[in-house]
């Protein structure tokens, strides 16, 4: 394994510089923007996932190789608009991580529960620092819709909107799926659609679970069930009528799948 991540991320940096040159670089690499750039840097960013839930560890380190990449690129791109360079960027980042970790860099003791309010503190002051109107501000648009649904509502509920328990939540939901049964046009009924996921959200949370993971898990599952369905209809499960699909179901669940 190499000991020197200097040598190695200085001859990154060179690589990016020469693949940006506009006389001898790529005319593809050239060509790109912060905003072409950014989906390739949330595609890396879910790869690196995947390959963490594959336990994937030849994977893990490539795909953290093409995540630094795109760090790299923008960085690159905002150097070539004076803007800031890559040291800058861990320079921030150094800062941030020792301002938000007091009870290491600073001396600074306290339980857990001390802990993450000094680091939401912390984060509300950066926040307002940069002009923050709202507790709302700073939640990324680009986040999937239940992670930022869960963020939305754990910033309300730091300001104390939030339901004392999870009966309240649980109540909400019903009412949902019962505003969303009586929607008589379809735009109504994507609104009350939105509502009713934003209200499971609601409940998930409240029972300390990320929704995110929990459909994820809810995904694999149903995932594997369907495959094993597939599998004993031997390549005939769309003949089947329903309620001979639903009884393959109930066979495959029994198996503990």
């Amino acid at each position: 394994m190499n000991q020197n991540p200097t040598t190695n991320l200085v001859r990154l940096l060179g690589i990016m510089a020469r693949l940006r040159d506009p006389e001898r670089g790529c005319e593809w690499d050239c060509a790109q923007t912060f905003a072409t750039i950014a989906p390739y840097t949330i595609e890396e960013a879910y790869e690196v996932e995947d390959a963490i839930a594959r336990d994937d560890m030849p994977g893990l380190k490539e795909e953290l190789g093409d995540l630094l990449l795109q760090v790299v690129f923008h960085a690159r791109m905002a150097e070539e608009l004076d803007l800031f360079n890559f040291d800058d960027v861990a320079a921030t980042i150094s800062e941030k991580m020792e301002a938000r970790h007091p009870h290491v860099f600073g001396g600074i003791d306290g339980n857990e529960e001390e802990r993450e309010d000094r680091w939401e503190t912390a984060k509300a002051a950066e926040r307002a620092a940069k002009g923050a109107q709202s507790a709302l501000d700073g939640v990324a648009l680009s986040l999937p819709a239940l992670m930022r649904a869960e963020k939305l509502q754990k910033r309300a509920a730091r300001q104390g909107f939030d339901w004392p328990d999870s009966d309240g939540a649980r109540d909400k939901v019903l009412e949902e799926i019962e505003e969303l049964a009586q929607a008589s046009s379809d735009e109504e009924r994507v609104a009350e659609a939105g509502d009713l996921l934003f209200a499971a959200v609601n409940l998930v949370r409240k029972h300390g679970i990320g929704p995110e993971e929990a459909l994820r898990a809810a995904n694999a599952k149903f995932e594997r069930r369907f495959r094993a369905m597939e599998q004993l209809a031997e390549g005939r499960f769309a003949d089947l009528s329903l309620d001979e699909q639903e009884s393959l179901w109930q066979a495959v669940k029994r198996s503990g799948q």
